[in-house]
């Protein structure tokens, strides 16, 4: 296992505590740029393409010049190679300043499920379906969560409708037999999401995306967070309301991106690039 993480900044090779930007970088000054984070199976990134195809879109839409494909994947090649084949997370950056990170991070620790507290969040219309740098709003969330002594938050709009936690996506089960999870729009298109939702319909778990309150959630009997990083995690409350944690359904939720990881594991370990 290698302890050592790795950044390739504008095309250079350095160990991430080397790699510098300038003060005067906006994406520094203003959180004006575009990321991504992606999880690297035993030296397999996974879900490469459909990330850099995102990172593609929030770039356009907040304006960044183009951004050439094939090099984010040289890139990310080289610093897989670098960091070996433990597993690991994988940041790409773009700045508008005009520079490009692609950087090596811990996983860190999840735990095994979650308790959530409901904070107030009004989407900035504008940025839907964008990622970028301007995450101080999640953050903050986060902190206002643990200030009432619970572990992350869950975000709701003003009117009331359940969006997602700071960083990842939400399901729940209204039966124990289907899962809800809230619609796009002012949510960000999560890519771990899609592959769940692709795995359990497969299964034959009905998976409905619709308009979510706190009353649902009230009456649910099961619900679970996941993203990139910490794939499934059991959510142990909301609120006052507990749930079983980890209930069925969000164990099927977990073997099922467990098959996808090793699905394309296998086939990368088949056809390398």
């Amino acid at each position: 296992m290698n302890s050592e993480e790795y950044t390739v900044l504008d095309g250079v090779l350095t160990p991430s505590s080397e790699a510098m930007i300038p003060a005067t970088d906006e994406g520094f000054l203003r959180g004006d740029g575009a990321f991504e984070v992606l999880r690297s199976y035993g030296g397999h990134p996974f879900g490469l393409e459909e990330h850099i195809q995102r990172l593609l879109g929030s770039a356009k839409g907040i304006r960044l010049p183009e951004i050439d494909l094939r090099q984010i994947e040289r890139e990310v090649a080289e610093l897989v190679e670098a960091r070996g084949t433990d597993d690991f997370a994988i940041r790409i950056v773009f700045t508008r300043g005009g520079h490009r990170l692609v950087s090596s991070e811990p996983l860190g620790d999840y735990p095994p499920s979650v308790r959530l507290a409901i904070v107030e969040y009004q989407p900035t219309l504008i940025l839907n379906g964008y990622k970028t740098l301007s995450y101080a709003a999640n953050m903050l969330s986060n902190r206002l969560a643990k200030e009432r002594g619970f572990d992350e938050a869950l975000l709701a709009s003003p009117g009331g409708d359940v969006l997602e936690s700071p960083t990842a996506s939400i399901f729940w089960s209204p039966d124990g037999e289907r899962l809800v999870t809230p619609p796009l729009g002012d949510i960000l298109a999560s890519i771990t999401r899609a592959v769940i939702v692709q795995g359990l319909i497969a299964q034959g778990v009905p998976v409905e995306q619709r308009p979510t309150t706190r009353t649902d959630l009230e009456g649910a009997t099961e619900a679970f967070l996941c993203s990139s990083v910490r794939e499934v995690q059991a959510v142990g409350a909301i609120e006052d309301t507990e749930y079983e944690a980890p209930g069925p359904l969000t164990l099927r939720a977990k073997q099922a991106l467990a098959d996808a990881v090793a699905a394309r594991v296998a086939a990368g370990a088949a056809n390398p690039v």
